[in-house]
């Protein structure tokens, strides 16, 4: 590509350095094989040690980096920042090696994200002026527009894309108001001024702040070649949020309040509080919507009034795409639906049942199917419907029910795996040695949910269970030693109820028992083994031994692809 047609800096954020290297070992497999886009600068840069300072405290972050690194050259670039810093505790099977390399069923080799991101995003950089897109890792937005259009973001200060979607979904999201609008026919590209900017609203401040619309008509073709957009326009709606850019001069603007400030000791939100504070309506009430004020969220008042006061006056710009969707893949339950379920994604991006897999066929009349990505099944291997399988090697007679995870395993030998169970495996490198744990729970489980005490434990649940219960059926003590880290903080994240062993396929067959022990009220004794809570298996993980198991997973696939093809056309 020639210059200004693409990207000139990728930057990925992570949260700490152990995730920053992660990113990067993966990162440079990608290049070394040529599957990323070579003549971009690529960087990913961690939070630094501390207090968490969110998206937004990253994006500061970002700035103060480049910057650094490419002092005044930087005022002419166009920047791509993906936001990739969180522990994915949702979607734990992207925990290890980042929401931005999470498999998708399509390509061979396996696409990541990553890779979808950089082909949605591919028209934008040469219609840009030097700023940064800013987008979330975890997130896809598809578009359709006229042939000749191209979205700009080449406007000063802010430019945001807008979604039309329902009221409930806009109480999840950032709501635009826009400034009223004369035409009577939607077009599916409108280039709108936005007054205000809602974060999360109820449904009553949506219409109290007139975000909500009223239908117009529609001539232009619909979405995926239907006659009406994805969202019949016919009921009332909001346009809500996505991904937004800023021009050189904002992001210059607020590189130097940060280096003001010189350390966050808060989190800031990149939507919530830089796109608050942005259009003629804006008002500073929003910065004290902290409920029981804590001494940490004093300091985030003043910070966000701070901000609030910084960007007052600065225009947000609103790209509507009036025929786009929004689809978010952070959740268990969001990552089935989308790769299994009957989700219009399917259709859009051409995901595959099988991708880049060995497994005996599916029924094709199936709505709902299994999803096989980068794996090997043996063909006597049940996966029912709903259930996702990937980087994995399943053998004989493993029978796995519907909507489960299964993610890095190596099942050798006969195997139940209970339907909506979350398996997934890690590679450790512990005092130097290589050894494995995999967690395993239920896909409905919240790993985030904590209880302050050790008598609250009892309020926690595993695969539909209470731990105690479970505690008891691997007779385990509750004891604050069961806990990694923040002993005020428990939660099944820093259980330390995964055991560790010296094999792979001993660790999945290992956690499979802990799981059937529990379904069954059986017990299972986890007294003789190493134990880890999966904060921990994060701590340990031995990335670039997660990498090469991937790698032989791939080229047995193509070999074996290679010999058939040689026996087809013999």
């Amino acid at each position: 590509m020639a210059a200004g047609e693409f990207w000139d800096i990728v930057v990925i954020t992570a949260a700490n350095e152990k995730q920053e290297l992660a990113y990067k070992q993966q990162l440079s497999e990608k290049l070394k094989k040529k599957e990323l886009p070579l003549g971009v600068k690529y960087h990913v840069f961690a939070d630094p040690p501390g207090a968490k300072i969110g998206n937004g405290g990253a994006t500061l972050c970002a700035l103060r980096c480049l910057e650094k690194l490419y002092g005044d050259e930087w005022n002419s670039f166009t920047i791509l920042l993906i936001h990739s810093g969180g522990y994915s505790q949702r979607l734990p099977s992207s925990s290890a090696l980042g929401k931005i390399f999470t498999a998708l069923p399509f390509g061979s080799p396996i696409y990541q994200m990553l890779e979808l991101k950089l082909a949605m995003y591919i028209d934008f950089p040469s219609h840009m002026n030097p700023g940064i897109l800013i987008t979330c890792a975890d997130d896809i937005e598809l578009y359709c527009i006229g042939e000749s259009e191209f979205i700009r973001f080449d406007k000063p200060g802010f430019t945001a894309l807008a979604h039309p979607s329902s009221l409930t979904v806009g109480t999840t999201h950032g709501v635009f108001v826009l400034e009223p609008f004369n035409h009577l026919e939607y077009r599916d590209l409108e280039y709108r001024s936005c007054h205000r900017y809602l974060h999360k609203p109820s449904i009553e401040e949506m219409y109290e702040f007139d975000a909500v619309c009223r239908p117009r008509k529609f001539f232009q073709q619909g979405f995926a070649g239907s006659d009406i957009p994805s969202l019949k326009l016919e009921a009332e709606y909001v346009y809500t949020d996505s991904l937004f850019y800023m021009d050189h001069n904002t992001a210059k603007k607020l590189l130097a309040f940060y280096e003001q400030i010189g350390m966050l000791h808060c989190e800031i939100d990149a939507y919530g509080d830089f796109l608050q504070a942005l259009g003629p309506g804006a008002t500073v009430e929003y910065t004290k919507n902290t409920l029981n004020v804590t001494k940490e969220e004093s300091e985030l008042v003043d910070m966000r009034q701070r901000i609030f006061h910084l960007l007052k006056g600065t225009p947000l710009n609103v790209v509507v795409l009036n025929n786009s969707k929004f689809y978010h893949i952070g959740t268990t339950e969001e990552y089935l639906f989308h790769f299994t379920g009957d989700s219009s994604l399917k259709s859009e991006l051409g995901l595959q049942s099988i991708a880049f897999s060995l497994f005996p066929s599916i029924p094709e009349c199936s709505t709902n199917k299994p999803c096989i990505i980068q794996s090997i099944l043996n063909s006597t291997c049940s996966v029912k419907p709903g259930s996702v399988v990937e980087y994995s090697r399943l053998g004989p007679d493993v029978s796995v029910g519907e909507n489960c995870i299964i993610s890095g395993a190596y099942v050798k030998t006969t195997a139940v795996l209970p339907a909506y169970s979350f398996v997934c495996s890690l590679s450790l490198k512990m005092n130097g040695h290589l050894k494995y744990s995999t967690m395993a729970c239920g896909v409905q489980d919240n790993l985030k949910k904590n209880v302050k005490t050790l008598s609250d434990v009892k309020l926690l649940q595993f695969f539909g269970v209470c731990l105690l219960s479970c505690l008891d059926i691997w007779n385990l003590k509750v004891t604050e030693e069961l806990f990694s880290g923040n002993k005020s903080c428990l939660s099944l994240w820093n259980a330390r109820i995964f055991p560790v062993c010296s094999s792979l396929s001993d660790s999945v067959t290992t956690s499979l028992k802990m799981l059937n022990a529990v379904q069954n009220k059986s017990t299972f004794s986890l007294n003789n083994y190493k134990l880890l809570s999966i904060e921990e298996m994060l701590f340990y993980k031995d990335v670039e031994d997660m990498i090469t198991y991937r790698e032989q997973i791939s080229l047995e696939i193509t070999l074996n692809r290679k010999q058939s093809d040689l026996e087809t056309s013999y």
